[in-house]
């Protein structure tokens, strides 16, 4: 490992690629990747390295103020790939409560000049078995939002997850199942999230990434790592560390008509304990090698 690297399982293959590489065209550093910077170390980060998009994340923005916020992403002539993150919404007794945090992502996502909220749909309520019902409700509290996202110029983009998380994060665990709430809506108010560490292991995940055509709002990537630790939600590693054929999913996200960035979104308590820069070095260098060459 030298100096560049984070704690990893592979060696550095390639150098890393510097400012203006157009290889960086299109990566984007999702804030949680470098969960142990502010925004504003973020911003610098990225223009460090030459990354020219951002996922913010609601709460370090909230830290700074929106506007402030804005200003600073502005100055450094960053793009806001999505905003993480809205949804949530399973739970009946805080339903109502959710729908308004949620029109307050909208608004924050609009005035982030960005086009995609990404929503995490929310586990089962406390006490319940009914995962049917909680299902039930992202369909009730997405159908309500979207007229409020639409004059905003917001696309409500649905993550499945895992479904190691079904019970305490997520319901919503295919591709496919996102797909059969995003598809009662027209495609540019209702999108989904294509994230390696989510749908990798899916049988269907190729069809169901075609049947995704025009609907893909973000392609988020990281890796699969084993074995997982005591927090599965820290279990995502640096992509080449682990289990996915990245060279397959890129190549069919990009066959869908993906254009948009790729964000790197890494959850790893290893991962944020490295210096940022250093973490930055390492997903450039991954980047190109394992995701850039099949877009």
């Amino acid at each position: 490992m030298t100096s560049l690297d984070v704690p990893s399982r592979m060696p550095a293959r390639v150098p890393t690629p510097r400012p203006g590489d157009p290889r960086l065209a299109r990566l984007s550093l999702n804030q949680r990747t470098t969960a142990n910077w502010t925004l504003a170390e973020a911003i610098e980060g990225s223009v460090r390295a030459g990354i020219g998009s951002i996922g913010v994340w609601r709460e370090p923005l909230a830290e700074v103020g929106l506007e402030a916020g804005k200003r600073m992403l502005d100055d450094a002539g960053l793009r806001v790939s999505s905003v993480c993150r809205g949804g949530f919404f399973t739970d009946p007794a805080t339903f109502y409560d959710a729908l308004e945090t949620n029109r307050a992502a909208i608004d924050e996502t609009a005035f982030l000049g960005a086009e995609t909220l990404v929503l995490v749909a929310g586990g089962l309520p406390a006490g319940s078995r009914d995962v049917v019902a909680a299902r039930d409700r992202v369909i009730q509290a997405i159908a309500l939002l979207v007229p409020y996202a639409r004059e905003r110029g917001v696309n409500l983009s649905i993550e499945p997850m895992h479904p190691i998380f079904a019970a305490d994060r997520g319901v919503i665990s295919t591709l496919g199942q996102a797909l059969g709430i995003a598809e009662r809506f027209d495609p540019a108010d209702v999108g989904v999230v294509v994230d390696t560490f989510h749908v990798w292991w899916d049988p269907e995940v190729l069809p169901q990434i075609q049947r995704a055509a025009g609907r893909i709002s973000s392609y988020q990537v990281c890796e699969w790592i084993t074995p997982l630790p005591p927090d599965a939600l820290l279990s995502r590693g640096m992509m080449g560390d682990g289990h996915i054929d990245f060279a397959t999913l890129t190549a069919a996200v990009a066959a869908a008509g993906y254009t948009g960035d790729v964000e790197v979104e890494i959850f790893n308590a290893d991962v944020w304990a490295a210096d940022g820069d250093a973490v930055v070095g390492t997903l450039a260098r991954r980047y190109v090698e394992l995701v850039q060459p099949y877009l």
